[in-house]
């Protein structure tokens, strides 16, 4: 037998080839790199040689601290590609979806899980709180494509600018939910939620990460003789400043995933059309994915070892409710009024997939609240994630290439000449 080191190594080394080669692969077929994952991780840990179960409840840290990494890996590199310069107007399809689709989505999942599944209600709003944001690591496929590609229509550019704010402002609903859960009878919560958990978190998140995105920028672009940052050619600077406004953030209580997706939104900012751009996105984008993988890897192997077992029919008609109602009426909802076609509206409705970013938020939630209705927690957000990549890993390619056929884009890279006026 083989060293378990050596096998390590070289499963190490298959994994980063399957980073670099599989969306290749995969570019035109109506499968997602997620499915992928999840399937090669069922069969590796249902070898008998599988050196552990990677249950989540078995790691309950290392599963909150990878899925942590994974995320905000992931808002740099979605604030890094959007190319359109910050604007309240210009942004508006993305209001739409924080303000409205997205307490709305809390509302709705909180309620079946409360009033359908007999959940607590401090379980049912973490439920909702973990299960409501769309996930920036696994809506790469409806994301806007590299700095200055020009893949930035509205579809893309809200469910990117979405993935990017609304994992921080899910996190005051988590918040909710600890603090319900903790409180003690009698104990006035509800102020200290209000002014700590999401005003002064919120305010906090956004000042910091454009702060250091702004020094960062600064120090990349601007700063006078040779010494700018941007001269290295080194993309790791995007890790750096992630690492910079999630840890600062954190230690002085804000939101760092907010934080995060801000300073990389300023960062672009300071210099929107230089190549170095390219770089601190492709950087950010390959540790993602090579960390992504890792996730869904284990997530597999999770599944395979009976994460969602204990679960029934009940159980399945609330997840498909979740994923197939819920998110796609909150989003129908906010795009009342919204000036584009109906096809684009509905997928920015339905495009809304759930993943690590809720594995995250559930590990949090339950290591800083250890709820006795945890395992059957964790079944639902398994189920309702797996369900998530399926059904949108196998739609999304056909579904983004025909609206940019529509609006008269060749998915493959080339131009549609306009039809004729006889045609």
């Amino acid at each position: 037998m083989p060293d378990p080191y050596i096998l390590w190594l070289t499963g190490g080394g298959l994994l980063v080839a399957l980073v670099a080669w599989l969306p290749l692969a995969l570019k035109r077929l109506p499968l997602s790199l997620p499915i992928i994952c999840i399937a090669i991780g069922a069969a590796l840990f249902a070898s008998p040689a599988a050196p552990l179960r990677p249950l989540p409840l078995a790691y309950p840290l290392i599963t909150e601290r990878l899925t942590e990494f994974v995320v905000i890996i992931a808002l740099m590199g979605a604030g890094l590609k959007i190319d359109r310069p910050f604007d309240w107007r210009r942004w508006g399809v993305t209001w739409r979806l924080l303000a409205v689709t997205m307490p709305l989505s809390i509302a709705g999942i909180a309620l079946i899980g409360w009033a359908g599944l007999g959940l607590s209600l401090v379980a049912a709003l973490l439920l909702g709180a973990a299960l409501a944001p769309t996930d920036p690591v696994l809506a790469a496929d409806v994301q806007v494509g590299p700095p200055k590609s020009g893949e930035e229509d509205e579809v893309r550019f809200g469910l990117t600018s979405e993935a990017g704010l609304n994992d921080g402002l899910a996190f005051p609903f988590v918040n909710l939910a600890l603090a319900m859960g903790l409180a003690r009878p009698g104990e006035s919560w509800f102020e200290t939620w209000l002014f700590h958990d999401l005003l002064w978190q919120v305010a906090a998140g956004i000042a910091a990460g454009g702060a250091i995105g702004w020094l960062f920028g600064w120090l990349t672009f601007h700063v006078p003789a040779e010494s700018k940052l941007a001269q290295t050619g080194d993309g790791l600077i995007a890790l750096s400043v992630t690492l910079v406004a999630y840890g600062v953030t954190e230690m002085i209580e804000g939101y760092g995933f907010l934080a995060v997706f801000v300073a990389a939104l300023t960062l672009r900012r300071a210099h929107r059309d230089h190549d170095f751009n390219h770089q601190l996105h492709d950087v950010a984008e390959q540790i993602e994915r090579l960390a992504m993988m890792l996730v869904l890897l284990l997530f597999g192997g999770a599944l395979v070892w009976g994460l969602i077992a204990p679960l029934g029919w009940v159980d399945l008609l609330a997840a498909l409710a979740i994923i197939l109602v819920v998110r796609p009426l909150a989003g129908l909802i906010a795009m009342i009024g919204l000036r584009a076609d109906w096809s684009e509206k509905v997928t920015l409705a339905a495009f809304g997939i759930r993943g690590v970013g809720s594995f995250y938020y559930l590990a949090y939630g339950l290591n800083h609240l250890p709820l006795g209705e945890g395992g059957r927690l964790w079944a639902i957000v398994g189920l309702v994630a797996l369900l998530s990549i399926l059904l949108h890993g196998l739609t999304v390619t056909p579904v983004m290439r025909s609206i940019d056929r529509r609006q008269g884009r060749d998915p493959d890279g080339a131009a549609i000449p306009a039809p004729s006026a006889g045609g």
